[in-house]
């Protein structure tokens, strides 16, 4: 599967400064110094619809580590998966009488559409679940042969009691995992689990449903964890520097695909921080597919709202906030892209050589985007109050701009 085309990231004089940042693991924040090669692994879509804020706040939270990270002068290995084949997915293209391989197909094409639009950096693997399904049986073999995975009616569970780290990622109790796990596409209630908490592994081909070779598992397809493992294994190794998804992906996912990978290993901990993004309301309650209060941009950008502009609503807001979509939202970030490409289509300026820092310094500090926004907004002022002589500075907080927050001016 390829994934889309990348926006040139202009080079900016000096240096960035090393992330530190929010790690749900231990609750705290911490700093992170990759080597060379910064690695994170980004969990995707499950594409039976198109692009929502909420997954555009997700995607642009983790598009401002990449630049961080590249402003340090490393190389980035970012790698996400499509969940190209799940219960909702079939679920939507049974309701809608279509075919669900052309169903993924078609909204992961959107989704590519709308990355592009919005600058957002391209990962350097972008890997299906379907096309996974070759390295995922394996792993399950692996599992049920070490004793952390067991049958089930053909199905095939992890024991999530095979992992002594079990629980450490998300650091919640066993009521409030149990809940989320029946909100979150578990099966807490299945009679003979040996944990009400064990996820699926494999699935047994069920009549009407896509299966698969899975060996000596027999013919099914994947659960959903054990799908992202696979694929960040195999590209990213054990140890890599984030796990990186929306929040509501830290208890079971993420949880759970630590467990496998920790299992599988023997090594800890899978990712040395695990970072999650807030959640965006609409009319109250938060944006999901299953409630249908969404916001797509695609059906923005066919509005002729600027994908910048809609880039600059979403920093407006800090990546672990919970936060509301409104039209004053969108209105504010379009007023304030208008300033700012006004500010830069100016022959001079006041020096940025001081505001260059003042980006960096708050990207740094837990991917501070509304600071960094609030910096460019005082040089945008003081230049139409005072003006200036800098016939570069203009150039500079656009390069910068572009560099570090993804917005072309």
């Amino acid at each position: 599967m390829h994934a889309w085309p990348a926006s040139e990231v202009p080079a900016l004089p000096g240096q960035g400064r090393d992330l530190r940042i929010h790690d749900t693991a231990t609750g705290g924040l911490v700093t992170l110094t990759p080597g060379p090669v910064a690695r994170i692994y980004v969990c995707g879509i499950t594409p039976y619809d198109a692009t929502h804020m909420g997954h555009a706040a997700t995607y642009n939270a983790f598009d401002l580590v990449q630049r961080v990270w590249l402003d340090t002068k490393r190389q980035v290995h970012y790698v996400q998966n499509v969940t190209d084949v799940d219960d909702p997915l079939l679920e939507r293209a049974q309701r809608d009488d279509v075919d669900w391989v052309r169903l993924a197909e078609r909204e992961t094409a959107l989704f590519r559409e709308d990355m592009t639009a919005l600058r957002m950096l391209p990962p350097r693997h972008y890997i299906g679940a379907v096309e996974a399904i070759p390295g995922i049986v394996p792993l399950v073999e692996r599992l049920r042969d070490l004793g952390a995975a067991y049958e089930l009616d053909g199905d095939v569970y992890f024991s999530v009691e095979s992992d002594p780290h079990f629980g450490e990622v998300s650091r919640l109790d066993a009521a409030a995992m149990r809940l989320l796990s029946a909100e979150r596409g578990g099966d807490p209630d299945r009679p003979g689990k040996k944990n009400p908490l064990d996820p699926v592994l494999w699935l047994a081909a069920r009549d009407g449903e896509p299966s698969w070779d899975g060996g000596s598992l027999g013919r099914g397809r994947p659960g959903w964890h054990i799908e992202c493992v696979a694929i960040a294994l195999d590209h990213l190794g054990m140890g890599f520097d984030v796990q990186g998804g929306g929040s509501d992906l830290a208890f079971p996912h993420h949880e759970m695909g630590a467990s496998h990978a920790q299992v599988l290993t023997g090594e800890f901990p899978m990712a040395k921080a695990y970072v999650h993004a807030g959640m965006v309301a609409l009319d109250g309650e938060k944006m999901s597919k299953s409630k249908g209060n969404l916001v797509f941009v695609s059906r923005l950008r066919r509005d002729g709202v600027d994908p910048a502009a809609i880039r600059l609503a979403l920093l407006a807001h800090h990546y672990r906030s919970d936060w509301e979509w409104t039209d004053q939202v969108l209105q504010d970030a379009v007023a304030r892209l208008g300033r700012w490409r006004s500010a830069v289509s100016r022959p001079d300026g006041p020096s940025a050589a001081g505001l260059v820092e003042e980006i960096r310094d708050a990207l740094a500090d837990d991917l501070d985007a509304p600071a960094a926004l609030t910096a460019v907004d005082r040089w945008v002022a003081l230049q139409e109050e005072t003006g200036g002589t800098d016939t570069g500075a203009p150039g500079l907080v656009s390069r910068a701009v572009d560099a570090l927050l993804g917005v072309a001016l």
